[in-house]
């Protein structure tokens, strides 16, 4: 039974990737994911404002360290620079996991100023990284932003990354785009080797008690996987050598082979694995191969696609079809969903 599969240009043992999570932290569990079948871990993001504010402060902290003391003229403690601040600790973890596991690694870059995401890019290709994830966390809170001028941010930090390094790129995207199918052209287009779909942002909560915002941690479900199923569906095989990865609510087998069924090239895993522990990949992994050999396919490419826009008899059961039969087959039971 053939599980390979090419993603970001990369050829990998399964379609089970772990995507950006703790868990990548630490090289031990990094081990036992690759042992239980992951066959790409995708680092947690490294976010520009960190890198900053830490560096900003050891700066502030040290700087001034002989002020005040005369006897003190070469500093009680190190330099700022003899201090490993966050990008070093994830360059080295980088290196730590090329060195331990035989798996692709892909970093994982949150920034904010173009500079500091082409620095960055550099470093983390320079250390080692298989390949880059862009993990754009841009919420457009300015009413006066046009959708044209979210996209062209998006596009513009594509193009100046995808002229300084020269691993693969994979954007991961939001949900939020009026033309998903356009701005995936266009993100293909400006060079980038894959998308993710769909990047699961974290909602601020409201306490009614202290009547302040708070932050808030809700694990995704399965159901949250058919947004990303319904796109792949309708993307795959219209853009040659873009890869297509599902991510957001991949928690049974049923999940990950209905992705791959759509066209997904990878199914990335985060909240089944951080609830179960990493060897849970295997359960998932296994579930695959026994559906697989019930239904007599020998490779996942025997069977990816088969119910994409460009497979199915109805297209349109996709869109908005799909919306109307079901508002057209509810009947209303008190306590019953049918």
């Amino acid at each position: 039974m053939d599980l390979t599969t090419n993603y970001l240009g990369l050829t990998i043992k399964n379609p089970l990737v772990p995507s950006a999570s703790p868990l990548s932290k630490s090289v031990a569990i990094a081990r036992e994911l690759e042992d239980h079948g992951a066959a790409a871990i995708i680092m947690w993001s490294l976010f520009e404002e960190a890198v900053t504010a830490e560096s900003e402060s050891m700066v502030r902290f040290l700087h001034h360290q002989d002020i005040g003391f005369g006897e003190a003229e070469s500093g009680f403690l190190p330099a700022h620079q003899d201090f490993e601040g966050a990008l070093e600790r994830y360059l080295d973890n980088i290196r730590k996991l090329k060195d331990a596991l035989d798996i692709p690694v892909i970093a994982s870059l949150n920034g904010v100023t173009p500079g500091g995401w082409i620095k960055h890019a550099t470093e983390l290709q320079q250390a080692g990284a298989d390949a880059l994830e862009l993990n754009v966390y841009y919420v457009a809170g300015d009413v006066t932003q046009t959708g044209l001028q979210v996209e062209e941010r998006y596009l513009d930090l594509l193009r100046a990354l995808r002229g300084h390094i020269q691993i693969p790129i994979n954007m991961k995207l939001s949900p939020s785009f009026s033309s998903i199918g356009n701005f995936v052209g266009q993100v293909a287009a400006a060079g980038a080797n894959g998308v993710a779909l769909f990047n699961r942002f974290y909602q601020p909560d409201i306490n009614i008690d202290s009547l302040r915002l708070q932050s808030s941690l809700h694990p995704s479900t399965s159901a949250e996987a058919l947004l990303a199923m319904r796109w792949i569906a309708i993307l795959y095989g219209r853009f040659d050598g873009l890869s297509l990865g599902a991510t957001g609510g991949v928690h049974t087998s049923a999940d990950a082979i209905k992705l791959l069924l759509a066209g997904a090239d990878v199914v990335h895993l985060c909240s089944a694995l951080l609830g179960k522990g990493p060897a849970y990949t295997a359960q998932i992994l296994a579930g695959i191969q026994d559906w697989m050999e019930e239904q007599g396919f020998e490779s996942v490419e025997d069977f990816r696609g088969r119910v994409s826009a460009i497979s199915v008899p109805n297209p349109a059961e996709l869109e908005r079809a799909n919306y109307v039969n079901i508002l057209d087959s509810y009947s209303f039971s008190p306590g019953v969903m049918v």
